[in-house]
């Protein structure tokens, strides 16, 4: 008795050549298909890229400014106003794990560029009575000029960043030193002062001596700031003893803050977006299936005569599914490989534009390839099925 012949078993490699055959005979409907998936793939990489650049870049800056720095000042709005002791800065370096302290205070005076400027137009900005170890404390560097020194007696200003933005002041080596007017009285200004992420008071400020401040402006010597640099291990005993320590009788009077906190907080606001941005990826993803799918499905009402012929010469039904299914895969795994390229792309050119260090998880790329190919099989199912499911007659039957 004679069997009936085994078919034929395709190799992977043949299966993969047949998935390509289709791809390449209609290559702009295979870009335009994949264009979907593209997208949404690069969507992710970006969404996930972008926010792990931004938190680089900040673990860097809290990495060089310091994490252990407290700002305490009074409860603000209170009547009558707390103000607190003149002696701060001496009562705080009390406290063993402290490393440095130093204040500003609020003169409430108005800075001007020129004295025809209207006296009510602060621009924004405030005059400080500063103490000469602050930029110690707060670990701030000087962009240009000089900052204030201890024993600082001339009426002298050194300029936050935003500050002499707004006033239009740039010190220029060589020429007279800039001056600025603040309560009718003239001011050379000695130094501007590079941007400080933790302390961005000050830089829409105008910085005077602690001396100057009480001999030309009126300042009566109540600190309204204290900025404290504490050992980390120690830095929450260091908060928890801060209000007592400045006010014994009213501590809840006095409020401490940790602007490392804030510049995390306003962080975590920022990446709040990307469950929208993931949530649009998922949109393109599912865009770009259909799109798939519905390419499959015209290419096997296009292919019938190809899948008849295919079946009149021996191929099962097995190996029309995985040829169909493979090239939904090729199709979805092509347009993922481009779209993790260009989300790459821009993820670099997006941090190098501002500067931050490129990040790209490597989760993201994989979960990016892994979404295509879930895509690709999933669109791949139905028309496979369908093209397999044809007989040789009614494959090649024309309609």
């Amino acid at each position: 008795m004679n069997r009936p012949p085994e078919p034929i078993r395709l190799a992977p490699v043949d299966v993969l050549r047949l998935g390509l055959l289709g791809i390449t005979a209609r290559r702009m409907r295979a870009v335009l298909s994949a264009l979907g998936i593209s997208i949404g793939i690069a969507t992710m990489v970006v969404v996930a890229g972008i926010p792990a650049s931004s938190q680089r870049d900040l673990a860097d800056q809290l990495s060089a400014l310091g994490t252990n720095l407290l700002r305490v000042q009074p409860v603000p709005d209170q009547k009558p106003p707390v103000l607190l002791p003149e002696n701060s800065v001496a009562m705080v370096e009390r406290i063993g794990p402290v490393l440095a302290t130093s204040a500003v205070a609020n003169t409430h005076a108005v800075v001007r560029r020129s004295d025809l400027v209207d006296p009510h137009d602060t621009s924004g900005l405030t005059v400080l009575a500063a103490r000469g170890d602050l930029l110690e404390t707060v670990n701030g560097r000087v962009r240009s000029g000089r900052f204030l020194g201890a024993d600082e007696q001339f009426p002298t200003v050194v300029l936050g960043y935003v500050a002499a933005s707004r006033l239009g002041v740039a010190l220029v080596p060589g020429q007279p030193l800039p001056q600025v007017s603040i309560d009718d009285h003239w001011f050379s200004v000695v130094g501007v002062l590079d941007p400080m992420p933790l302390a961005p008071d000050l830089e829409r400020s105008a910085l005077v001596g602690w001396e100057p401040a009480r001999g030309v402006l009126g300042f009566d010597g109540h600190p309204t700031v204290v900025y404290v640099r504490a050992r980390e291990e120690a830095l929450n005993d260091v908060r928890g003893v801060l209000p007592a320590t400045l006010d014994p009788q009213l501590p809840g009077l006095v409020q401490v803050s940790r602007p490392s906190d804030a510049l995390a907080a306003k962080q975590a606001t920022e990446t709040a977006f990307a469950g929208l941005f993931l949530g649009l990826a998922g949109v393109a993803l599912l865009v770009g299936g259909v799109g798939v799918a519905n390419t499959m499905l015209i290419s096997v009402l296009e292919r019938r005569r190809e899948i008849g012929l295919r079946r009149a010469l021996g191929a099962n039904r097995g190996q029309i599914r995985a040829q169909f299914l493979t090239e939904s895969v090729l199709l979805s795994l092509s347009g993922g490989a481009a779209g993790t390229v260009l989300g790459v792309l821009a993820t670099v050119g997006y941090a190098g534009y501002q500067g931050w260090p490129a990040v790209v998880p490597v989760a993201s790329v994989a979960v990016g390839i892994g979404a295509a190919l879930l895509v690709g099989v999933a669109a791949g199912v139905y028309p496979a099925v369908r093209a397999a499911r044809l007989t040789p007659t009614e494959a090649l039957a024309t309609s």
